[in-house]
């Protein structure tokens, strides 16, 4: 006997019914057959699950214990179909998303709390690495999707989506005097001196610092060099000198910190961000991801400053 999910459904109404007229009429079908399903199903377990009367059917003892467990099997046969369901449309499931350092203090948040509140069955593994470590991570399989900045190398045979393009500001100590302006030229920065990004750790910010200081007129004195954004904000946050980092660096609030924007058109000043991931089929998660970061302004974190020190809300 095989105990299919309308066997149980006709048993379950009969039970909650006791009655074959109106336990028929709810399941849309005539008398006969529910009868006749009841007594296959009684045959097959090999007990009365009904006593019959002129008033109906009423449960026997081993009757009422099986329309418990025939509910709870109604249950779980309809709360597996809606997860795998929800898996194969990216509602649930688990995710694993690496980014880079400088991505975790504004976007990643939002993120987070995007998919937290829209799709709160899906699980996000996290992995904070280098550019370049994210690619050889997602080329193994270890990752389904990365945040990254552009340019990137080693992004062969995957898929770059670019996501949006976020400007640089100059990082100075609260007390600095160029602070007190609302907004700065690169070239008044000239003659101060830079924490600078290491080009084999942060390559993407190291060129694109390098670059954007060439096209203003100068190359930029290194007090120190750090391979992270906490390295280089540590050096500013300690009165030494100024450093370039994105925007998103002004979600961190670190005291004696202030960001100002950088005036001018230069594309050096400009960087893009992007998510990478496996172009052979991503799987509906990845794909719900994706649409949730296409939706995202990156432009909100290059918001003015209500005041020195003070970052901006996202």
């Amino acid at each position: 006997m095989e105990l299919t999910q309308r066997l149980l459904q006709q048993f379950v109404v009969l039970a909650e019914e006791q009655h074959f007229g109106r336990a028929a009429e709810r399941l849309v079908m005539s008398q006969p057959p529910l009868s006749q399903a009841i007594q296959r199903l009684e045959r097959g377990l090999g007990v009365a699950l009904f006593d019959r009367g002129p008033r109906g059917a009423r449960l026997t003892p081993a009757g009422r214990a099986f329309a418990e467990d025939a509910r709870r099997l109604l249950e779980a046969q309809a709360a597996a179909i809606d997860r795998v369901r929800r898996i194969a449309s990216g509602h649930e499931g688990e995710l694993r998303l690496g980014f880079i350092s400088s991505l975790g203090y504004d976007l990643l948040p939002r993120l987070l709390r995007r998919t937290h509140a829209e799709l709160p069955g899906l699980r996000l593994h996290l992995s904070q690495h280098s550019s370049a470590e994210l690619l050889g991570m997602l080329h193994t399989g270890t990752l389904d999707l990365a945040l990254v900045r552009l340019p990137v190398t080693g992004a062969d045979q995957l898929t770059v989506r670019q996501i949006g393009v976020e400007r640089l500001v100059a990082v100075l100590p609260e007390r600095h005097p160029l602070a007190a302006e609302s907004s700065l030229d690169l070239s008044e920065l000239a003659e101060q001196e830079f924490a600078l990004p290491k080009p084999g750790a942060l390559p993407g910010l190291a060129q694109q610092v390098a670059l954007a200081c060439a096209q203003a007129g100068f190359t930029p004195r290194p007090r120190g060099r750090a391979d992270d954004l906490p390295g280089l904000l540590g050096y500013v946050a300690a009165g030494l000198c100024l450093a370039l980092a994105p925007a998103q660096v002004r979600s961190l609030g670190i005291p004696g910190v202030t960001c100002r924007p950088l005036r001018g058109a230069s594309p050096y000043l400009e960087t893009a961000v992007a998510a990478v991931h496996r172009p052979d089929g991503p799987d509906a998660a990845v794909q719900q991801v994706l649409g949730m970061l296409a939706a995202f302004d990156l432009s909100d974190s290059d918001r003015p400053e209500s005041g020195q020190g003070t970052p901006s809300s996202s």
